[in-house]
């Protein structure tokens, strides 16, 4: 567990972190992006820790991956590359600089390792894990597989390389239905997000498909009786979920995605009124992009993802901690799964 008071007072002695409204200025076209969410003084705080992680960056030959869950300040102010699951395992595999910080949780960092296995991935906080990673080992899948003998595997990237490499395929929620389509098997395993499965089912209805009881502590907190109160209450908004609700959630929603596809959505329909149904920095971080849009609560945060901070990044490039090391013996069935994921994301996208 980091101590915070000794990362704080290391900081001080090297950096010059206190509020500037001289710097906030300097940096005020990547402020733009975030202005509707942070107010100007609230930069002001941001803008030294920014200013010294890009330059840091550079000194360390250093790329920033950040999920769409990170804080707006962390996604628009210091992240090289941005994305869901899927767009950030994607460009892992592209990034040339010989450090990758993983801004997300800690199974994105593992996923970036597997797949650049000779580049230092560090994690800046590595107690940000996953309820989904937690719920499953490579016993459950064993147990799956013994229930189902011949069904191939499809894990949900959110999930620990242990139990990747125990995997035939990985999945990402924008692409889990479209695996699962060109499968050659009649029943399918789909682990641990039984949400995302019985989603997928009524996508595939073609197809036998079995889950594993885990669930993401953001998505499953939403209810089908609060969006209709919701919507009765504001019949204009347009209600916009996350696969990893509950079914009877989702079928309360005018649309249904990926991180990436509400994203898209947003932009291709640009409604008055948005309601996203999924952790709380999804809309902060595409307000500013869509200003006719009026994006309204509820939403839930998530405490892991809220556990990466400018300060904890900048004490990551700092003192190049944590390195994150998966098992030798792990990393190549974890990385054939995560890249038989791209590969077939790519054939089914064509």
């Amino acid at each position: 567990m980091l101590d915070l008071a000794h990362m704080r007072a290391e900081l001080a002695r090297h950096y010059d972190l206190a509020p500037s409204l001289k710097l906030a200025e300097q940096t005020s076209d990547i402020w733009q992006g975030m202005s509707r969410v942070v107010p100007f003084p609230d930069w002001a705080i941001h803008a030294p820790y920014v200013v010294a992680i890009n330059r840091l960056k550079a000194e360390r030959d250093a790329v920033i991956l950040g999920h769409n869950y990170m804080s707006p300040q962390v996604f628009h102010g210091i992240c090289d590359v941005v994305g869901d699951s899927l767009q950030l395992a994607v460009k892992a595999q592209e990034v040339k600089a010989s450090v990758i910080v993983q801004c997300g949780v800690h199974f994105m960092a593992e996923t970036s390792k597997v797949l650049n296995p000779q580049k230092t991935v560090l994690m800046p906080d590595m107690e940000a894990g996953c309820s989904l990673a937690e719920s499953i080992t490579a016993e459950g899948v064993a147990q799956m597989r013994a229930r189902y003998p011949g069904a191939p595997v499809v894990t949900y990237v959110n999930t620990t390389a242990e139990v990747k490499a125990a995997s035939d395929i990985c999945c990402t929620s924008s692409n889990a239905a479209q695996i699962v389509a060109a499968l050659d098997a009649d029943t399918v395993i789909m682990l641990p997000d039984q949400y995302l499965a019985q989603n997928v089912a009524k996508q595939v209805p073609h197809k036998r498909i079995v889950w594993w009881e885990g669930s993401c502590i953001v998505h499953e907190q939403f209810t089908a009786k609060e969006l209709r109160e919701f919507r009765d209450w504001n019949p204009d908004t347009r209600i916009i979920a996350h696969p990893e609700c509950p079914p009877d959630v989702v079928a309360e929603a005018d649309y249904t995605g990926s991180t990436s596809g509400i994203i898209a959505y947003v932009g291709r329909e640009q409604p008055q009124k948005a309601l996203l149904v999924t952790e709380c920095s999804m809309a902060s971080n595409i307000a500013d992009a869509h200003p006719k849009v009026d994006f309204v609560g509820p939403c839930m945060m998530c405490p892991y993802m809220k556990m990466i901070t400018l300060e904890k990044v900048l004490w990551s490039l700092h003192t190049m901690t944590t390195p994150v090391d998966v098992a030798p013996e792990l990393i190549k069935g974890a990385a054939l799964a995560v890249e038989r994921m791209i590969e077939m994301s790519r054939q089914v996208a064509v």
